[in-house]
């Protein structure tokens, strides 16, 4: 799991709440979050819950994950395989049972490059530097 980088988040929050032509109390108030403590968030002196990234996040009208990511949640990687299993899932154009399918496929494919990545890590050794994606 990534570290915590909230001067980082705090950074961002305020560059999207601007490009959004909101003041802090309307993206506190629409975020159902006290303005102290969103100026607090954006000013890198606290570390938001999930659950209050996500409520931002919507009034904000962008993705949670990439909060996430911001905020060390989660990794880029996993805000991927979200993404893509997002996509598949939103697809009007494929029923629910091809939906259900492809993320089976997709769930196979990712656990069979993993269990080559890890052979090959093996094979490697225990001093080998595992390979960047």
């Amino acid at each position: 799991m990534a570290s915590l980088n909230v001067g980082n988040l705090g950074e961002y929050l305020r560059e999207q709440r601007r490009t959004a032509q909101l003041s802090l109390r309307q993206l506190a108030e629409a975020a159902g979050v006290s303005n102290p403590y969103l100026s607090q968030i954006e000013r890198g002196l606290r570390k938001p819950s999930a659950e209050v990234l996500q409520q931002v996040a919507k009034a904000l009208r962008i993705s949670a994950e990439t909060l996430y990511v911001r905020a060390g949640i989660l990794d880029e990687k996993e805000q991927d395989e979200l993404e893509t299993r997002a996509v598949i899932l939103a697809d009007p154009s494929i029923n629910e049972r091809q939906k259900q399918v492809l993320l089976q496929i997709y769930d196979s494919f990712r656990k069979e490059n993993a269990a080559d990545a890890a052979a090959g890590q093996a094979a490697a050794g225990p001093d080998a530097t595992p390979p960047s994606s």
